[in-house]
């Protein structure tokens, strides 16, 4: 083959493999949820049940790129940003957990998903039991990330106005303060200084009303009614950095069920990425089994 025929040959292979990394990009879509807020979110991979990973308090669906990838080879993996956060729609007037709960929902309607495994993080634990409440026929099964610690816990108004009132008077200082809190000194310094950065950039109207709804559904009760009438499986995949109640729990919740991490933090699915995923991977087959 001469000269000119080989370089063909490359060029035609490079056109090739440049078009098919490009049939690969999945970009992100957008969908609205009940009251016309934008709802932003990825879907990647193939395969049932969906795993829908829901983000905490002031986070986005980029604080799960350490899952995606490691999931989306056999599931189809959605990653959702709240309203109010990522690249999702500011116009909302009151981020309740219940409203939350209807952008999840918004979503897997969106794509008209089958059964799914909600999966949610810190305060994406009480969003998965609002999104299951209005999608029982959907959902296989809850997995709380660093969440689910005690659901029985009592707060009062008082204990709430203490955890807000810094953020209400200066949110970036105050947030600054408060996340590096959920952090252990073992815990990597560029992802805690990262992550804290990040949280405090929060758009504060939005931060400290998703912060008081949350607290406020434990004042009333609601948290908990809800937490106990579920009836799928919930296991909580949390860090040892606070005790979690798991008889307390099961009191509440019967199909309950905990697996600590030792030594990690609140933010364990990206400080220790790879144990978690085998933990989470492992809940994931025993949740399909027991269907």
């Amino acid at each position: 083959m001469n000269i000119p025929s080989i370089r063909l040959v490359t060029m035609a292979v490079v056109l090739l493999l440049a078009s098919l990394a490009s049939a690969e990009v999945q970009w992100p879509r957008m969908t609205e949820s009940f009251d016309g807020v934008p709802i932003s979110f990825e879907v990647t991979g193939q395969g049932e049940p969906v795993l829908v990973f829901i983000h905490g308090w002031s986070c986005d669906a980029r604080y799960w790129r350490a899952q995606i990838p490691y999931f989306a080879s056999a599931h189809k993996v959605v990653s959702i940003d709240l309203a109010g956060h990522g690249h999702s729609g500011l116009d909302r007037d009151d981020y309740t957990m219940a409203a939350f709960g209807q952008d999840v929902k918004a979503v897997l309607d969106d794509l008209d998903a089958g059964q799914a495994i909600l999966i949610g993080h810190s305060m994406g634990g009480p969003v998965s039991v609002k999104a299951t409440e209005l999608m029982p026929d959907r959902v296989i099964g809850i997995v709380g990330v660093d969440t689910f610690q005690d659901v029985g816990q009592a707060m009062s108004e008082e204990e709430s106005e203490a955890w807000i009132r810094p953020l209400r008077e200066d949110f970036r200082h105050g947030a600054g303060q408060f996340v590096p809190q959920m952090f252990i000194d073992a815990t990597n310094a560029e992802l805690r200084d990262w992550v804290t950065a990040d949280m405090s950039a929060a758009p504060p109207n939005v931060a400290i009303s998703a912060m008081s709804n949350m607290l406020a559904d434990m004042i009333s009760g609601r948290a908990l009614s809800a937490f106990s009438a579920l009836d799928v499986p919930v296991v909580a995949i949390n860090a040892d950095i606070w005790p979690t109640d798991v008889e307390g729990n099961q009191e509440h919740q019967p199909r309950f069920e905990a697996v600590i991490m030792d030594n990690t933090d609140h933010f364990l699915h990206m400080a220790e990425p790879d144990a978690f995923n085998r933990e989470l991977q492992a809940v994931i087959t025993r949740l399909v089994e027991s269907r």
